[in-house]
């Protein structure tokens, strides 16, 4: 594996009396495709919002980059290339789609008369050129999950985080996400897939992480996953 780009070294978070991480480790290399599974409740939300700086870790270090980014503010860590996009999407519906990307380019200070052309190549890298100035209210499921990403790309990140963006599509809408997040890592972008859909785990990354119950109980290539038998008691139970 090549270097890495970001550490998660012991990560631990406590709500109350339940820990939800239990000295999480885990790495992920540069321009790497990590897929993050487990079952519901097992702490991958809570994971990636530590590691976007959504969450403050109880114990711990984050680094990104080689950097300690442990008690950066979450916008900070957006600004060094970390990015994420999120399960429900939630666009300026009033808006259209080119100003929905063009928002978040203004906010990571790429200012002046390059934004409406850098937000109309990241809608093309999309397969959303056609739509740009369609309104957002106006799209449909998978129409919207193509934008969170073009949003979540208009930070130029190193590291993406996609957080169930294929939840509730069809197969073929699927594989046009699938094929989306190829061709963003295909550009050097690290990928950190969470997603309950197995198929689609399995095809895009290079390596699995499997949490349960806050701890880490498998790492491997997508094959090993799919045969060991701790990761299959902790989806089928006994």
């Amino acid at each position: 594996m090549s270097r890495p780009i970001l550490e998660c070294q012991g990560i631990s978070k406590r709500f109350g009396g339940f820990t939800a991480l239990d000295t999480v480790a885990v790495e992920v290399a540069e321009g790497e495709r990590l897929g993050l599974i487990g079952p519901n409740g097992s702490g991958k939300t809570t994971l990636i919002n530590c590691i976007s700086g959504a969450l403050p870790c109880d114990g711990g270090r984050i680094l990104f980059q080689g950097e300690d980014v442990t008690r950066i503010a979450g916008y900070r860590r957006t600004r060094l290339g970390i990015a994420r996009s999120f399960q429900i999407p939630k666009p300026f519906r009033s808006m259209s789609v080119l100003e929905n990307v063009a928002i978040p380019l203004e906010y990571a200070g790429r200012g002046g008369g390059d934004v409406a052309d850098e937000a109309r190549e990241i809608l093309r890298t999309m397969g959303m050129d056609g739509l740009a100035d369609s309104n957002a209210g106006s799209l449909t499921q998978i129409e919207l999950r193509k934008l969170e990403l073009a949003r979540a790309m208009a930070a130029r990140p190193a590291l993406l985080i996609s957080d169930e963006a294929m939840a509730g599509l069809s197969g073929n809408e699927v594989d046009e996400i699938l094929d989306i997040l190829m061709r963003v890592n295909a550009g050097g972008v690290a990928i950190i897939m969470i997603e309950h859909i197995m198929r689609a785990v399995m095809r895009f990354s290079e390596r699995v992480v499997v949490l349960d119950a806050g701890r880490k109980i498998a790492e491997g290539a997508p094959e090993a996953i799919q045969s060991n038998p701790d990761v299959e008691r902790a989806y089928l139970g006994e």
